[in-house]
């Protein structure tokens, strides 16, 4: 809404922008993209924003500027591809292959969300774990199988814990409705493997885990590297379609295909929810290091149990606020 304070009262701008953040976190988990939950948000406040003098506190405000933001969620929904990770688009590929298929369009991934977007500035340490659990890309990929209103039924009811009556009025519908459709929902997201630990940065445990990882990668050792995944990790690398999964794949790609990762310098961020990584490949010309891919990492059991590689860094590490170039 920055764009339109020279127009608001200062007054209605804060009382507005005070939301942005959990309305980014729900447009993303209703979308499944940053880019597009940011659109979508700053829709839904210039909408509230024209019809602010009519609202007249008929109903709550963060009720009316969720229904607001559904309504964009759901416009927006009706055109758009059900957007999907590599690993719903075929079988696991080989480690040993030389090339991993032409990208695809932007439009049909889940990408990741910077946490803060979606966080306020002084939210409570039991809030923050909250958030990051119901933005993780596991469940948000998994939000995408739903139909656009079983899954704001489930993220109202489930994430945000509305009651049923609150998400009918806000639906324009049933009671009974809204129970049938949470029912249908729990089925799909129950099926879908969403299990990841979300960023601790006081946990001793993980902390360790990420300091070796680090370590690792840098070395590009790739023997101390694979020993911090799980036996069945994957590997992806949107918008490319090829993934792989387990320890021989990931390493024979990582010294084939992947080998010009060798000298890469990462810089910590969390997405998602997720530890994350800025990753930087050293220059041609010696003279530093350029973006290559946002790395987020999924962590169960004390070790990693995905490697997302995200390549679209000339938009993401904007997002991130990662530098355009490493000295």
């Amino acid at each position: 809404m920055a764009e339109f304070g020279y127009f608001l009262p200062v007054d209605d701008v804060a009382r507005l922008e005070a939301y942005r953040p959990e309305l980014t976190a729900y447009c993303y988990r209703m979308l499944g993209s940053a880019f597009e939950a940011e659109d979508a948000v700053q829709d839904a406040l210039l909408r509230a924003w024209r019809g602010l003098d009519g609202f007249e506190g008929r109903s709550a405000l963060r009720s009316w500027l969720y229904r607001i933001a559904t309504n964009v969620c759901l416009t927006m929904l009706d055109s758009a591809q059900r957007r999907v990770r590599p690993m719903d688009l075929g079988p696991a590929g080989s480690g040993r292959s030389t090339g991993a298929g032409e990208p695809r369009p932007e439009e049909i991934w889940v990408g990741p969300v910077p946490d803060t977007r979606v966080l306020p500035e002084r939210a409570d340490p039991a809030d923050v774990v909250t958030v990051r659990e119901s933005i993780r890309l596991a469940f948000v990929a998994a939000l995408q199988h739903l139909p656009p209103k079983q899954r704001a039924v489930l993220i109202l009811r489930e994430v945000l814990a509305w009651s049923a009556q609150e998400v009918a009025d806000l639906l324009d519908t049933s009671v009974a409705g809204v129970n049938s459709a949470l029912q249908r929902a729990r089925v799909t997201i129950a099926a879908a493997d969403t299990d990841a630990d979300v960023h601790r940065p006081l946990d001793d445990e993980q902390r360790t885990l990420l300091t070796r990882y680090v370590t690792a990668f840098e070395a590009y050792d790739l023997r101390a590297l694979t020993t911090l995944l799980h036996e069945d990790a994957t590997l992806s690398m949107p918008p490319l379609p090829l993934w792989l999964r387990g320890h021989d794949d990931i390493a024979a790609w990582m010294s084939g295909t992947g080998s010009g990762c060798r000298g890469s310098r990462l810089v910590p961020v969390v997405a998602s929810g997720l530890p994350a990584f800025g990753q930087y490949r050293s220059c041609l010309d010696g003279t530093g290091h350029d973006p290559w891919a946002l790395i987020v990492l999924e962590i169960s059991a004390g070790r990693i149990a995905a490697v997302n590689n995200f390549l679209d860094t000339a938009r993401l590490f904007p997002l991130f606020g990662l530098p355009a170039h490493l000295e």
